[in-house]
């Protein structure tokens, strides 16, 4: 604040005359020349001959963009060349710092500060940048609050060394023996680096035992909101030895430390069957998730636990129908399937923690199951054809994805992350996949409506493009999505994962799924901001996963005849004896097979190669499959339209300049939509060349922007609002080839 206080004494003169003295004959008022020298021209002087020079530099410069500051340490009646701009401009003239500190408090806050002159000293450099509350503090509570230390400590421990650079080594130790008061030790000289890793030291043995200091426990929190600084709490953590003693439950609730959840995490385990015990955890989770530390410090894996915990099995009791058991997965079990996938990416490598809540979830998974099989018989398909009738269906723009092994829980991880500015359909959100829920089966039933099983890529796509021979139809990978994809009025696109990273890597692909769901959820919002009216998603199959697999999960069966073993599935020539409590037998005639058995639980078939992820079976997992739905409806209420109003002028341009005229409508929706703000992005074939700045436009309005060529014939533009990056228009630009003949 004196800095503030200073800068308008400064001004009283230099408002009037472009050069001012600063007297300061203590010199401890060197430091204020730091905040005023980006606007002024500092000069300083110490004897005669400098005084002199500044005088001619002074004299000789008669264009002086900043006015000049002299600066010296010589009394008044002493100067001799530049006593006269002290005469006949003005000076600020301080015999004590302390003493102009004093005043200036007392003159503006009307407060008297009972402070020596070295504690002054140090509120003073103390005070720039803050604002007067400062100072009220400091009179009010003393010198111990010249240092903040909740402001103070967490710049300084991220970075111990050069944040104290802004101090003098009077200060510094000033700040120092502060800080060792904090941790209740003597001040001994040492490293500031040295210093800092004790005082973190010294919070976390604090949340350790459930005493830490206040002061360091707001930092804590400010330090984990800060995603300035969170790194370097990161670096102290991982160095700091925890040493618990006693009962696991007896930290902060904010701790920071994974070790202590993952042994809350084992107490669960050994206690899963006691009611009370389960309870009363359930209620200290619940307070772990609310706490805004373990949010930044990601530590959310609790979540998980509590879905399970959580989940009531008496619902199952009640299903009476198939529909009903459909209705009940997408509502609600889905979310059991989304919990233990989460918990298995985590804990997959620590077995002894994940145990007792997968035998949780599969206990809740075997009475589910006994319901969804015994109401099976009503089961049907609804993927067959499902491309052809969306591309029926819809007019307008319409742009279909298409995932390979995208489960319905994990769609819903997808459905999260799209923008809520999009608009989700709520109608009918799922099919039912064919059986065997196999790729290649699936997809062509997807393309394909007659039923016929096409196993190349190309074919079902030439099949459809078939079908609707007079419409726009285009494929692309998902992945090749980006602002210029927009053309096509029926565009399909594919996308292999998750399918192919759990065929290669099995559950230890679940390590990118987190990555992959915002993949598809960013394609999403472009295809919606490239101008897409409705954007599906659905799949061929979904997934399951075997977690800690034992050898009696494994389902062995003893088939005659030829006979093909899949994970999830058994394909046989001959109708076979089964035990029917065990399997569901179809008949499924594909190349020299009839029949195909599928196991009514969610262990695998036992056969060679790896267990993990695995589809093909009719568990609800495999076969419910999403089919989900968003239009650009709500990022389009009470906006300003505007509009590429030149668009003929831009197909033959002479010249290597051309004109861009942008118009808003004449009327707006509402007073709040009477501008918008929106940028243009430049395209020569599929690079983007170039892009303008935000543009801000008004109702009724128009504007004309120009731009070049270079060394390109053929310039693609679009018009995108600036905040969503919605596509509002776009305009090809063409140069015209046609010589100027000069009057010949």
């Amino acid at each position: 604040m004196i800095d503030t206080w200073f800068k308008q004494d400064l001004q009283k003169i230099t408002g009037k005359h472009p050069v001012a003295v600063f007297i300061d004959q203590s010199g401890d008022a060197a430091f204020m020349l730091a905040e005023v020298e980006k606007n002024h021209r500092v000069i300083i002087t110490g004897n005669e001959i400098e005084e002199l020079k500044a005088r001619y530099a002074i004299e000789k410069d008669q264009e002086q963009t900043k006015p000049v500051l002299i600066y010296t340490t010589t009394p008044r009646e002493k100067l001799k060349f530049v006593r006269e701009y002290c005469e006949t401009n003005g000076c600020i003239e301080i015999r004590h710092f302390h003493q102009y500190v004093k005043e200036k408090v007392h003159e503006h806050l009307n407060l008297n500060l009972y402070l020596d002159k070295d504690e002054l000293l140090s509120a003073a450099k103390v005070s720039i940048g803050r604002d007067q509350t400062y100072w009220m503090d400091l009179c009010h509570k003393g010198a111990s609050e010249i240092f903040d230390m909740k402001k103070e400590l967490l710049p300084f421990l991220d970075d111990p060394n050069g944040y104290l650079k802004k101090y003098d080594k009077k200060l510094q130790e000033m700040f120092f023996t502060r800080l060792n008061e904090l941790l209740g030790q003597l001040y001994v000289k040492k490293p500031a680096a040295t210093l800092a890793t004790e005082t973190v030291n010294h919070l976390l043995n604090g949340l350790a035992h459930n005493c830490p200091d206040k002061t360091l426990l707001e930092v804590y929190y400010n330090w984990l909101d800060s995603k300035t600084y969170q790194k370097s709490f990161e670096g102290y953590l991982k160095k700091f030895k925890l040493k618990l003693q006693g009962d696991v439950f007896s930290v902060h609730p904010s701790h920071p430390f994974s070790k202590v959840d993952e042994s809350w995490l084992s107490e669960l385990g050994s206690n899963m069957h006691d009611r009370v015990f389960v309870s009363v955890f359930l209620q200290r989770i619940t307070k772990r998730l609310a706490d805004r530390a373990a949010r930044n410090l990601n530590i959310d894996f609790w979540q998980h636990v509590k879905v399970i915990l959580e989940f009531d099995e008496k619902n199952i009791s009640q299903l009476s129908s198939f529909d009903e058991c459909v209705s009940f997965y997408t509502s609600h079990f889905f979310k059991l399937d989304r919990a233990i996938r989460n918990l298995y990416t985590r804990f997959l490598e620590k077995k002894e923690l994940l145990r007792p809540l997968q035998d949780l979830y599969k206990n809740h998974v075997v009475l589910f199951l006994d319901k969804w099989f015994r109401y099976f018989r009503d089961y049907k398909e609804t993927q067959c054809g499902k491309l052809a009738e969306i591309i029926e269906r819809h007019n307008e723009k319409t742009a279909i994805v298409v995932g390979d092994g995208l489960s319905f829980e994990f769609a819903s991880d997808i459905k999260a992350k799209v923008s809520k500015e999009f608009d989700f359909s709520e109608e009918h959100q799922y099919l039912l996949a064919g059986l065997p829920s196999e790729t290649g089966h699936n997809m062509s039933l997807l393309y394909v409506d007659s039923g016929a099983v096409l196993s190349a890529k190309k074919e079902r796509e030439q099949y459809l493009a078939g079908q609707f021979a007079g419409k726009d139809i285009v494929f692309v990978d998902l992945e090749s999505v980006s602002e210029l994809t927009d053309k096509a009025h029926y565009l399909v696109c594919y996308h292999k994962d998750p399918d192919k990273l759990g065929e290669a890597h099995q559950q230890n692909s679940l390590k990118y799924f987190d990555q992959l769901s915002d993949s598809y959820a960013r394609k999403i919002e472009q295809l919606l901001k490239n101008g897409y009216r409705n954007v599906y998603l659905f799949t061929d199959h979904g997934f399951v996963l075997t977690g800690l697999l034992e050898e009696s999960d494994k389902i062995s069966v003893e088939f005659t005849g030829n006979v093909h073993k899949h994970e999830r599935y058994i394909q046989t020539e001959l109708q076979q004896q089964y035990d029917k409590k065990l399997l569901l037998e179809t008949e499924y005639k594909q190349e020299s097979f009839n029949y195909c058995y599928f196991a009514k639980r969610m262990g695998p078939f036992k056969s060679p190669g790896v267990y993990g992820y695995s589809h093909g079976g009719c568990s609800p997992q495999e076969v419910i499959v999403p089919c989900f739905r968003w239009t650009p409806e709500k990022s389009e209420v009470n906006t300003l339209n505007v509009m590429i109003a030149n668009k003929p002028d831009l197909k033959d341009v002479a010249g290597d300049l051309f004109a861009i005229k942008l118009k808003a409508e004449t009327s707006a929706p509402d007073l709040f939509s009477a501008e918008r703000k929106i940028v243009l992005l430049f395209f020569a074939g599929n690079e983007k060349i170039n892009e303008s700045d935000i543009i801000t436009i008004q109702k009724e309005k128009e504007i004309k922007k120009e731009y070049q060529f270079d060394k390109h014939t053929s310039i693609e533009v679009k018009l995108l609002d600036a905040l969503t990056r919605e596509q509002l228009d776009k305009a090809t630009v063409n140069k015209s080839m046609a010589r100027d003949l000069g009057g010949l």
